[in-house]
């Protein structure tokens, strides 16, 4: 029977085993996961202690149209309740405790911005029109500020665009040319957020942590604190064999041969690599110059065309950079004083961006709790900030500086809570700050042929997935994609007739296009 391997523990790692079990008729026992951390889940993560703060990097957002992950998901039995899939506990959770957010946008003045119209001029709307009609190839290699005049970049919709999706100025045209398509049927309802699902928790306790016991259950060889340092390859000028795998565990090399029929599918690149957490008092240490997950994936491309192009990605660590930050408090009163400021119940809220602010900052008041083991009377909270190299409107230091309570006092400078209120946050909460270089790599100017192809042209046994493969179509940033791909990679190594389904293409529905000219053109209400 043929072996699979997979390197790399993220979702698109753990996706790829699940679909080889469900697709490919696998046994659990024939597969092994290669996972350089000590923890799965990637960018998915979630650590820490409601005494020394919880932890976690980040939170996807996911919609109706994530064919894959919701197909996927399916099958897997929740945390809480095996009788109900993740799938379900996620839709169910969307259809009691939805967004509904009234307050996205906060002004200078701690005021709440009418996000009723979008507030284009002619010419923004032309552009964005012109911007989503241009063919793909066209905009190799452009950045957004070439796309658009200098007050796009001043409108409620770039605001709520880049901080739900991270994107930048000088992030990749292709990249914002794709989100705009893939997304335009959430337009309508962009000022709320009321299309976007949540997980019941944070994503590593409502995804990760089930699909992991799922894989568990049927054998499949987990093992973490292993590095996966090169492929072999059968002799021939660009062999697509892949004949041997070198890794290094606890400080011993090893090597695995890899027959023929085995399959290889290797995650390259990693948004969260090389990430550094800092503490309450103490601000994120500077990243390491070394970064174990890109490694492997410039020693493969190396004189390898088709392997694409890890510097267009990893090079420019100052344009992808971002800090996130994560609250823990032992009393309610940031979320009790939120909910009443915003008007909406904590977890119903949604995203929160101070427009004024230099760092871009953003808070999420998820529904509570947000840890599975979280304790009665401990509350989280979340928030990250885009631009994180300049300095505060109250914190004269770069946010890259900064520790988790001076992050916390910029925080509390653009909210209108009175003296009582910001004393008993200040003294309730300890705050984890946690810098990550790679932050928005996956958005950085590219060209094509920068990402491989997910099984790559001659490739016989080898397949990339995550967020560094290509795929037409579909957008980076998200769990679909790295689950895409996983599902594309299974099904194209194994030739088999079922393939994942199609990416949702609202752009080509003349209703869709409607309902976003439509909105497009709306006027502030009142």
């Amino acid at each position: 029977m043929a072996k699979a391997y997979l390197v790399g523990g993220g979702i698109a790692g753990l996706a790829a085993a699940a679909f080889l079990i469900r697709e490919g008729g696998f046994d659990g026992a024939d597969i092994q996961l290669f996972e350089g951390q000590r923890s799965l889940g990637g960018s998915l993560d979630a650590g820490g202690t409601p005494d020394a703060g919880y932890t976690m990097r980040g939170g996807r957002m996911f919609e109706a149209e994530f064919r894959c992950t919701y197909d996927l998901l399916s099958t897997i039995p929740s945390t809480d309740d095996p009788s109900v899939s993740v799938t379900q506990e996620i839709l169910a959770g969307h259809e009691d405790f939805a967004w509904d957010d009234i307050a996205r946008l906060v002004d200078g003045d701690g005021k709440i911005v009418d996000t009723t119209s979008m507030g284009f001029s002619e010419r923004d709307r032309w552009e964005l029109v012109r911007c989503a009609a241009t063919p793909e190839r066209h905009l190799d290699g452009k950045r957004i500020t070439d796309c658009f005049g200098p007050h796009f970049f001043t409108t409620a919709f770039w605001f709520m665009w880049c901080t739900t999706f991270a994107f930048q100025p000088w992030h990749s045209a292709v990249e914002f040319h794709r989100h705009l398509r893939r997304f335009l049927h959430l337009l309508p309802e962009f000022g709320s957020m009321s299309g976007i699902h949540r997980t019941r928790y944070n994503q590593y306790d409502s995804i990760v942590r089930p699909l992991t016991a799922w894989l568990r259950e049927r054998g499949v060889v987990i093992r973490t604190g292993c590095r996966v340092t090169d492929l072999g390859f059968t002799p021939g000028t660009r062999s697509g064999t892949v004949n041997s795998i070198h890794l290094s565990r606890s400080g011993h090399d090893e090597r695995i041969d890899i027959a023929p029929e085995d399959l290889v599918l290797v995650t390259n690149g990693s948004m969260t690599d090389a990430s550094s957490v800092g503490s309450h008092f103490t601000a994120p240490p500077p990243p390491p110059h070394r970064s174990d997950a890109w490694l492997l994936w410039h020693r493969l491309a190396r004189g390898r065309e088709d392997f694409g192009d890890p510097t267009a990605f990893d090079k420019r660590v100052k344009e992808s950079r971002g800090v996130s930050f994560t609250v823990t408090a032992d009393d309610p009163v940031f979320l009790d004083a939120l909910a009443e400021f915003s008007g909406r119940e904590t977890g119903r809220g949604g995203m929160m961006t101070f427009t004024d602010s230099p760092w871009l900052l953003t808070v999420v008041a998820d529904r509570q709790p947000v840890y599975r083991d979280q304790p009665d009377g401990v509350s989280v909270w979340w928030g990250y900030g885009l631009f994180p190299g300049r300095s505060g409107n109250h914190t004269p230091k770069p946010m890259t500086m900064c520790s988790g309570r001076e992050i916390l006092e910029e925080v509390l400078h653009h909210l209108p809570f009175d003296e009582g209120t910001t004393t008993r946050v200040l003294k309730s909460s300890t705050v984890v700050p946690c810098l990550m270089p790679y932050r928005t790599s996956q958005f950085l100017v590219r060209r094509h042929g920068d990402r491989p192809e997910v099984v790559p042209e001659g490739s016989v046994n080898l397949a990339f997935i995550g967020q560094f493969a290509e795929l037409p179509d579909d957008v980076v940033l998200t769990v679909e994609y790295s689950v895409r791909t996983a599902w594309t990679a299974v099904s194209r190594l194994l030739h088999l007739d079922r393939r994942p389904p199609t990416v949702h293409k609202g752009h080509h529905d003349p209703h869709v296009l409607a309902a976003a000219l439509e909105t497009l053109h709306r006027r502030p209400a009142g």
